[in-house]
């Protein structure tokens, strides 16, 4: 990470550690519930979630990405910015659209994996994000039974550009297996198992 950066993100980290501080455009709301991921990419660690609706305030964006860093309830990571709106001049618009009030900031690999012989997961694909809504959607959780059995039997996981929300679309080539005795199918979709409905391939529940 550059010493500019590292000064960016140290200055909107203080920002933010101190009451009334953000201005309006520090802070983004998730237009639905969304990942907090470890590193800026479908491959990383689910480290936490934002709720639909959620507020949280945003330290930086990687230029060129849709990758942004984020503080939300003491936890730190990175969110797809996509999921994310702020206000600006009485306008909500997605986070990524008002890059200009936005610090930029890089991602360093920690110490530890650099080098490592562990393999970078292959990106197969991308999700189908879904159409913009202006309430998230409510989805009731599954039966504990189902979550048991998609748990227990883990399938092969497959990584795509974008993050994996309720709504989003599974591309032909993401295989679904079936739950016994119930309408939906999962995958193992950029670190999370989803329930998707097999004919219109739709993802109907995460779990987080």
């Amino acid at each position: 990470m550059s010493f500019k950066s590292t000064l960016l993100i140290a200055a909107a980290s203080a920002a933010f550690a101190l009451p009334g501080a953000a201005s309006a455009a520090d802070i983004a709301s998730a237009t639905m519930a969304l990942n907090i991921r470890s590193g800026p990419g479908p491959q990383y660690e689910i480290v936490g979630a934002i709720p639909a609706r959620g507020r949280a305030a945003i330290v930086g964006c990687i230029q060129g990405s849709l990758w942004c860093q984020v503080s939300y309830n003491g936890q730190r990571g990175w969110a797809y910015s996509q999921y994310l709106t702020a206000q600006l001049s009485g306008r909500s618009l997605i986070v990524t659209e008002h890059l200009a009030g936005i610090p930029p900031v890089t991602y360093a690999a920690p110490v530890e994996t650099v080098g490592s012989a562990v393999p970078v997961p292959v990106i197969t694909g991308a999700l189908v994000e879904p159409p913009a809504v202006s309430a998230p959607l409510v989805i009731a959780p599954p039966p504990d039974t189902v979550r048991s059995y998609v748990v227990s039997h883990p399938v092969a996981p497959v990584y795509l550009n974008g993050e994996v929300v309720e709504g989003a679309g599974l591309p032909p080539n993401v295989a679904l297996a079936p739950v016994p005795g119930y309408q939906y199918q999962y995958a193992y979709v950029n670190r999370a198992p989803v329930l998707a409905e097999p004919r219109t391939r739709q993802v109907e529940y995460v779990y987080r």
